[in-house]
């Protein structure tokens, strides 16, 4: 593993860890509110918990699963002598990996990360999303989107759980081989 990987996935190691420390100091209750809160599903009968109808369950990819879906997309890119760099988001756009390939472009980094966040943010291929703008003009005013090819969703039961962006290759279509060449990689 090449030193600039160990370090952006350390870097992005140590965010993950980070933010989930400060979720869960965020999410802490006082006693009190615990206690009302326990109370109140006794009254009405309700469980507490995750058969409540009042809480969902969502899918999301781990550190080690989007940094092996970045790398595989960057090796399918270096195995046709392209330089790109490969961003995965969360399923809320949030950036869990980016890995710029050695050799690609200052713009590829953002451009990466955007379509990345456009193809999770419509759970659709941003090559399909290109073709959209025609009847609707002004999607491409939404702040953080990218319609440009390059841009996979990751879909966990057919919902969106994750986006893979790729850029730096000479078209939308490389791009976005690459970027499926990193979806394919997750679950095996």
């Amino acid at each position: 593993m090449k030193t600039r990987t160990r370090v952006l996935t350390g870097t992005a190691l140590a965010v993950a860890l980070g933010a989930g420390a400060f979720g869960a100091v965020s999410a802490s209750a006082s006693p009190a509110a615990t206690a009302s809160t326990a109370q109140a599903a006794a009254v009405s009968g309700k469980k507490d918990g995750p058969g409540d109808k009042d809480f969902t369950t969502t899918t999301h990819l781990t550190v080690d699963a989007a940094t092996r879906a970045a790398q595989a997309a960057l090796r399918a890119a270096a195995a046709e002598n392209q330089k790109v760099t490969v961003a995965v988001v969360d399923r809320n756009g949030n950036t869990i990996v980016t890995l710029r390939g050695d050799g690609a472009g200052p713009q590829s980094y953002e451009s990466a990360q955007r379509k990345a966040f456009t193809a999770v943010s419509w759970n659709a291929p941003t090559s399909v999303l290109v073709g959209r703008l025609a009847q609707t003009p002004n999607l491409k005013d939404i702040p953080g989107t990218l319609f440009l090819g390059g841009g996979t969703p990751v879909q966990a039961n057919g919902a969106p759980v994750a986006g893979i962006g790729v850029a730096g290759a000479p078209s939308g279509d490389l791009d976005e081989k690459f970027a499926k060449a990193g979806v394919d990689a997750l679950g095996k």
